[in-house]
Parts: C-alpha cells; structure tokens; sequence
C-alpha cells in the first residue's frame, strides 16, 4: 500500500519525463518561433528530475542507483570530470563532462520513474510516436531538395543536421514500433501508428544513405527475429526486407556496396584518417587518455602525414573513449554496455512479458553497431535508450517461484525485496507488477 502514495508523488515527474523523451524526436525548438529560447528538451528534463528529487527527498525516500549499471556509469562520468587534470583543452572538456553529467542524471531519472511495464510503454511510444515529426522532416527536405548533404544526403534540423546521426537516431525506433505492430494485444490505432512510424523511420534511413545506419538497422533485425523465433514475424521483417530492396533507389544500394571498396570512397578514408589519429593517441596516452570531448583538438597533434587537413569526428564511439579517456574509459564503457546488454538479453528470453526486453535488445544492438561507424560519447539517444533497456530487464525479470519454507505461510527463496522498501534502493520494482494507482499509463 505504501507504494501507491509514492507514484502519486511521481505521475508529474513522469509526466514531464514523457514530455522530454517526445522533445529528443520533435526537437520543437528548432522549427517553432520563439520555443527555442526555453530550450524545452532541457526544461522538461530538468523539471522531471527536479520533482523526483523533491517527491524523494521531502519523504525521505532514496534514490536508486541501478546497481551495478549505475555505479559504472557514475565512475566513467567522474573519469570525465578527473580528465580536466590531463586534458590537452580543459574547457572543452569541463563542457563535455557537464554534458554528460546532464545526460547521466536523465539516465538516473528514467530507471527511478519507469517503474512497472505501463510505464515503460509508454516511454517507448513517447519515442515511436514523436519520430513520426522526425522522419517526415527528413523526407520533406529530401523531396523539396533543401540543404541536401553531398547534394543527395537527406538530413534535417539539430542533431539530425549529420545524416549519419541522423539514421543512427532514428534506427533506434524500427525495432521498437515492429514490436508493438506485430502484438496483436496492442489497440489497433497504436499498431498503425507504430507501423507508419517504422516505415517512415526506414525510408528516412535509406534517403540519408547512411551505411553505417543501414548495417545497425540489419543487426536490429537480425536479433530481433533470433530472439522473436516466430514464422509469421520472421516472414514479416524478410517481407520488408524485400520491399526495402525493391523501392530503395538505386544509388543507395551503389553507395552501401562501397564498404567493400573503402579505399577508394572518400568517407570511407576519412574514418580510416580518423580511426588512425585515436590509434596514435592510445599508443602515446594509453592510460587515460587525452581529456574527455578532445579528440578534434588532438588532431592537430596526431594527425596523419598524408592527412586531406580537415578535422573529423572520431566516428567510432570506442575509439573515441579510448583517446579522450584511455583504456581505463573503455573498460568502464564496455563495462556498463555488458552489465545492461548481458541481462537484457537473457531477459528477453521469456516468452510472454519479455516482449520489450526483445525490442530494446535489438535496438541496443543495432545502436551499437551503428556507433562502430558514427558515434558520440554524448548523446541523449544512447544513455535514453540504455536506460529503458535497464528498465526493461528489470521488469522482464521473472517472479520468485514459492518454496516451502521454515518462515510459514509464502515465505519465498531468496525473499524478494518489496518496491517500496530502502533495502531495495527506493525503486526497484517487484517484476511482474502493475501499479493500478498510475494514471498515466492507461489499461
């Protein structure tokens, strides 16, 4: 009973998280007159983990962590911050650490508000649904022409200005909306939606002829259906499969075949450029790196010979860790990816509530793949997406099966943590259960 007060205290909380989470999509700032001062992505974010922090504190109620997962991230943060020590650009890096830190504290708000699987999906059509303003950006600027990239590159306002970001982003949601389409308990207004959303969100990605984009939408598909292991949603994804390979235009197919010719594609080389720089730093600075969001500055320094003189990202999240903090970095990096992808994956193994666990391991999968050509230390996608993952894992968790016991009447073992109580960190939630008292979620 204890725990319905509680979500009472942070409907509003979530509410405003909803909000945020739809703004990483809508991204109104950039397109509505006079929004973009009030920088409502940060306002709603704020706002949600402000009232979290208020509802928590004023009842003297803790904060969860997320364990092992957020002790992790929490360490690979202040290695961000320590690096002002070391940095070859102590601004750029106090920017970058506080950017994280930001990104970090929305991870924490998330894993302590969506706590049941109403919650989560609605966080997760929060996204699907808002992609839909995305995808028909990019679409409309392709077919108006404006601002093309390389004068065929579709892209459109923000962070989805790089195409490549842009495919990446947006390839999150596929995985996601085909997992509401294809479950037949979903309304059917939600099923089309999420359908129209996945198929505009392919169609964004095969305009932006990303093919690190294209290559982390395969993997998402690939691992969706290994862990789906049904006929009839397996020949759902090969039928859209097919029809991708029929209505995408010939020149992305022409582009994408050029990973196997990379030497003499001009993208292609500028990564290895890049790739090369973050080698020549590990080699000098093994450690910890050259300071966190720095690796543009250390071009100047590492940059190859033969190099065509401009400056490029480092195009490979890892890589990038591993000149900005060093193998210290990466190894609480890959750490936190395993401690969130290795028990999402397991729990994406039971058959009826693990129907989320099955999307957020695609699309995890997928991102990963994709950031092995186009990532970013910071980000709003990747620490979003991580962060439903966890919460995802949590609540695919199977229940505690009752043993008999000497403690009487549904003594368990091991006895389970209630929600509610401080042992259990403040919010880890009981799998299986629905709090009835939130009204935010909807039956």
């Amino acid at each position: 009973m204890g725990c319905k007060p509680r979500q009472g205290r942070d409907r509003w909380a979530f509410g405003f998280l909803l909000t945020f989470l739809a703004c990483i999509y809508l991204s109104p700032g950039e397109w509505i007159p006079g929004v973009e001062r009030w920088r409502p992505a940060l306002l709603t974010s704020a706002v949600a983990t402000g009232l979290l922090l208020v509802g928590r504190v004023g009842h003297r109620k803790p904060l969860w962590a997320d364990g092992q997962r957020g002790v992790l991230l929490l360490c690979f943060c202040g290695l961000a911050f320590v690096s002002l020590r070391w940095s070859l650009y102590p601004d750029v890096t106090r920017s970058t650490a506080v950017e994280l830190l930001k990104w970090v504290s929305v991870y924490l708000t998330v894993v302590n508000l969506v706590t049941t699987e109403r919650r989560l999906r609605w966080a997760l059509l929060a996204l699907i649904l808002s992609s839909l303003v995305t995808s028909r950006g990019v679409i409309a600027w392709h077919n108006a022409g404006v601002d093309l990239v390389e004068g065929y590159r579709a892209r459109w306002l923000g962070v989805y200005a790089d195409p490549n970001r842009m495919a990446m982003s947006v390839g999150i949601v596929v995985p996601l909306a085909v997992a509401f389409f294809v479950r037949r308990q979903t309304a059917w207004m939600v099923r089309l939606a999420c359908g129209v959303a996945a198929a505009m969100a392919i169609t964004a990605m095969v305009l932006s002829y990303s093919r690190g984009g294209f290559l982390g939408l395969v993997a998402s598909a690939v691992t969706w259906l290994v862990l789906e292991r049904h006929l009839g949603r397996t020949l759902l994804v090969v039928g859209v499969a097919m029809a991708m390979l029929v209505l995408s235009p010939r020149s992305f197919w022409e582009r994408t075949r050029t990973v196997s010719t990379y030497e003499q594609d001009a993208s292609a080389m500028s990564r290895v450029e890049a790739w090369t720089v973050a080698s020549r730093v590990s080699l000098e600075h093994p450690l910890l790196g050259v300071g966190a969001g720095t690796f543009p500055f250390a071009w100047q320094l590492y940059g190859p010979q033969n190099a065509s003189g401009r400056v490029y990202a480092a195009h490979n999240v890892f890589l990038q860790v591993i000149s900005d903090l060093g193998f210290v970095g990466l190894g609480l990096f890959l750490a936190f990816i395993g401690a969130v992808l290795g028990p999402l994956w397991q729990s994406a193994r039971e058959k009826e509530r693990g129907w989320q666990a099955r999307a957020l391991t695609a699309a995890v999968v997928g991102h990963l793949v994709s950031c092995l050509f186009a990532g970013f230390l910071v980000s709003v996608h990747f620490y979003v997406l991580f962060a439903l993952a966890s919460c995802a894992e949590r609540l695919a968790r199977p229940a505690p099966v009752p043993v008999e016991g000497t403690l009487g009447r549904g003594s368990l073992s091991p006895a389970p943590l209630e929600p509610c109580s401080p042992l259990a960190g403040g919010e880890a939630p009981q799998p299986g259960r629905v709090a009835r008292g939130d009204t935010w979620g909807g039956r």
